[in-house]
């Protein structure tokens, strides 16, 4: 399912690249005159537009979460990143430059659905593809993102980090429903923000914020452990260059868009006191209510979803 959504959204992008094209090539460039008049290159507002725009390329960062259900990692993991990025990127230049041989800057603002009111300027009786294509597109979205991310939950509760409940799977599928579930419950939780950019800027100084240290942490494990096996190595210039980007995209939201960061680090912070008592805190000295409650959490998870714990045999094998 996940391959076909893929089909459906880039054979739909084509379509709308090849129709920009051919206006483009008629003559059609009014649109692209003076584009970049009263361009605001304020460093803050730079910063939070390309929250924006890193959102929509994040499927580099969701693929690295289900690396254990790739065949061969060591090769198809680096491989399939080397490839995808640089053919999104053009697939999505084409795309922006189709729209605006088509649309005007205010349409293309005013537009909730950029791809469905370039169909209806142009593509005429086929206009109707558009629209199924970005719903097949948002359901791909959606599964590859629910994939993702229930897996970060599943690993981060098999590794200790998150109460057992999470790190369990069905008896007979071996999916981890409770962290599917879990991931459900917290997309419900984000809906309740009404402002969808307002929310992006949430999540993604958090988001870069970790993964910075993520990449700090190995650039330290290749000077310290220099001899340590590693599957996937490529040249400090990567990661010391992505470093000095987070840098600037956690950094500088911090002036410029003080009340939202300041939220965004709220919500990461909001995470200690749990992880304090639940995790950190071994069993015999946490309080008598919280044990119930976990032990109530796991048993009636367990009976719900027809699951059980991963147990250190599975842990290897995974």
């Amino acid at each position: 399912m996940q391959v076909a959504s893929t089909v459906a959204k880039v054979l739909a992008l084509i379509v709308i690249i090849i129709a920009g094209m051919v206006k483009l090539c008629q003559g059609y460039t009014t649109n692209f005159e003076n584009s970049f008049d009263d361009s605001n290159l304020n460093a803050g507002d730079l910063a939070l537009a390309l929250y924006s725009a890193l959102y929509s390329y994040s499927g580099w960062d969701t693929l690295n979460f289900v690396t254990e259900e790739l065949k061969n990692p060591e090769r198809n993991l680096p491989l399939s990143i080397a490839i995808s990025i640089p053919l999104v990127t053009v697939i999505y230049v084409l795309t922006n430059v189709a729209y605006y041989t088509v649309l005007d800057l205010n349409t293309v603002l005013d537009s909730e659905a950029v791809a469905v009111t370039f169909a209806d300027e142009i593509l005429g009786f086929a206009r109707w593809l558009i629209p199924i294509s970005v719903a097949i597109s948002c359901y791909g979205g959606l599964n590859s993102t629910l994939i993702a991310v229930s897996r970060l939950y599943f690993v981060g509760s098999r590794e200790g980090h998150l109460p057992t409940a999470l790190c369990m799977i069905h008896v007979n599928r071996y999916t981890p429903i409770p962290a599917l579930i879990f991931s459900g419950g917290m997309s419900l939780i984000y809906l309740l923000v009404e402002d969808v950019f307002q929310l992006i800027n949430y999540f993604s100084f958090n988001y870069w914020l970790f993964i910075g240290l993520s990449i700090v942490s190995q650039i330290y494990l290749r000077f310290k452990f220099p001899d340590m096996p590693r599957p996937v190595k490529l040249s400090l210039f990567f990661p010391i260059t992505f470093c000095l980007c987070t840098v600037f995209l956690v950094v500088v939201p911090l002036y410029s868009d003080t009340i939202n960061t300041m939220v965004g680090i709220a919500i990461a912070l909001s995470g200690v006191p749990a992880y304090y008592l639940c995790i950190y805190l071994p069993p015999d000295r946490q309080p008598r209510c919280l044990q119930k409650l976990l032990g109530f959490l796991t048993l009636n998870v367990q009976k719900l979803c027809l699951c059980c714990a991963v147990d250190s045999e599975d842990r290897k094998e995974m």
